[in-house]
């Protein structure tokens, strides 16, 4: 296992005792503050391809080891895409990706890639034959058309999405059915983990995995707002649960690659006015206040770093 930190915003360096703790177990680092101002949020295609480049180098030293990567908030979900196409580079063989997420991040975006888009271009890539999307619970799943989401993938069985909890969704075309989904007189019903159980849908969840090799990206905002403190609206997943939904994954799968995002940050943004002036009007249209307090922020989101760290190294070891 390879681990790396990708500094795309201050996140991580504000957690200095997370910091020690990577930087003494040999932690490669790369610093693209300036790059991440410019990418937050959503970037375009070029821009993307830049930071792919940089971070091949990063990547062909860990030699094919499996990379293990932090990189601050969830506001660049979108680089990802980036993250998982160079470990299927390295890797070379068919791979499901486990997506934990309080959002689905499967919309429509032209001309470049959102942090709530970027599954589309992970779909894309023919070494993905699926990808598993556990705990949302955002009203991202509200009326998903109107919202621009690809409901496709679903009807396609190239997504499977389990919420935590969550409504039936009104849909106006009919997606058919598949694992995490049925189709009920214009509304999708959803097999929620509420629903199945955890122990039961952690069953589920291992059975339904068809390929040896597994990519894992986590996005904090799928738990609780008392477990980690985030940009986002946040799910209800506990950390007990993610842990052991993990170590059932690792118990029958390969981890060819992992990352983890959704601390949160200062929005700073570089580029034209417009651009600067659309993203900082959709933070505000998506986002929730910032936390009254910074310091709990750092610690709580520090401390729970330290537990995936723990627990992700020692399975991507073995």
């Amino acid at each position: 296992m390879q681990l790396h930190l990708l500094h795309l915003d201050d996140a991580l360096e504000l957690q200095s005792d997370f910091m020690k703790t990577c930087r003494d177990a040999g932690a490669s680092e790369t610093m693209v503050k300036a790059e991440g101002d410019l990418l937050r949020l959503w970037a375009r295609p070029d821009e993307l391809t830049k930071l792919k480049e940089r971070l091949s180098v990063v990547y062909t030293r860990a030699g094919g080891t499996a990379p293990l990567c932090f990189m601050g908030s969830g506001d660049f979900h979108h680089v990802t895409s980036l993250l998982l196409e160079l470990a299927l580079e390295q890797s070379s063989q068919p791979v499901t990706l486990i997506h934990f997420d309080n959002h689905p991040d499967w919309v429509h975006f032209k001309n470049g890639v959102h942090c709530g888009s970027w599954v589309n271009r992970a779909t894309s890539n023919p070494l993905v034959k699926k990808i598993i999307t556990i705990g949302v619970c955002s009203s991202d799943l509200n009326f998903p058309e109107w919202k621009g989401a690809n409901l496709s993938l679903l009807r396609d069985q190239r997504l499977e999405l389990y919420p935590y909890d969550h409504a039936s969704s009104r849909v106006w075309r009919n997606y058919g059915s598949g694992a995490s989904h049925s189709h009920r007189r214009g509304y999708i019903d959803w097999r929620t983990i509420a629903k199945c159980g955890e122990v039961d849908f952690i069953s589920r969840l291992t059975s339904r995995i068809g390929t040896e090799a597994v990519y894992i990206t986590i996005d904090k905002d799928v738990l609780a707002r008392d477990e980690v403190i985030t940009n986002w609206d946040q799910g209800q997943m506990r950390l007990p649960f993610l842990l052991e939904a993990l170590r059932a994954i690792r118990g029958r799968h390969r981890i060819i690659g992992a990352d983890v995002i959704g601390d949160y940050s200062h929005a700073n943004y570089r580029g034209s006015f417009t651009r600067r002036m659309a993203k900082r009007i959709e933070i505000m249209l998506d986002q929730p206040a910032g936390p009254d307090a910074i310091e709990r922020a750092i610690a709580v989101n520090s401390a729970l770093n330290h537990q995936l760290l723990h627990t992700l190294s020692g399975m991507m070891a073995q």
